[in-house]
């Protein structure tokens, strides 16, 4: 993954840029996920807080439960960041708003234990229950 990471919403509306490199890459399999993202899974990476900024506008912010908040576009809807106050140091990029996203292929799988019976995806990968930050 290259130094500075870039990415932003479907309508242009928001960029941010990232300058550090991508880890922890996780496919998320909450309910909580799918119900903020329209998604079956939502694969998102961890940055340090300190190295991301918003290059371009200002986000909408939902307080998904009492220690996350998202961070999407006003306009198009975009799913965007994650913020848990059980890591203040760093932020979830979704996976998918990256400009370049196949450079971040996933480590492991989160939240399992609310994984669609059904969905099979990367079956290679380590898998947890819950996560373990």
């Amino acid at each position: 993954m290259r130094e500075s990471v870039t990415g932003g919403c479907h309508c242009g509306r928001l960029r941010y840029r990232i300058d550090a490199p991508l880890r922890d890459i996780a496919h998320c399999h909450c309910s909580v996920c799918r119900r903020t993202g329209g998604g079956i899974v939502t694969t998102w990476a961890t940055v340090p807080l300190a190295s991301f900024r918003w290059s371009q506008g200002s986000p909408a912010a939902y307080a998904s439960s009492a220690s996350c908040l998202r961070y999407f576009c006003g306009r198009c809807g975009c799913q965007l960041s994650l913020f848990t106050n059980r890591s203040p140091d760093s932020l979830d990029i979704t996976v998918a708003s990256l400009d370049h996203p196949e450079a971040a292929p996933a480590d492991r799988h989160i939240w399992v234990s609310s994984r669609l019976p059904w969905l099979q995806l990367d079956p290679q990968l380590p898998e947890e229950d819950e996560e373990r930050l």
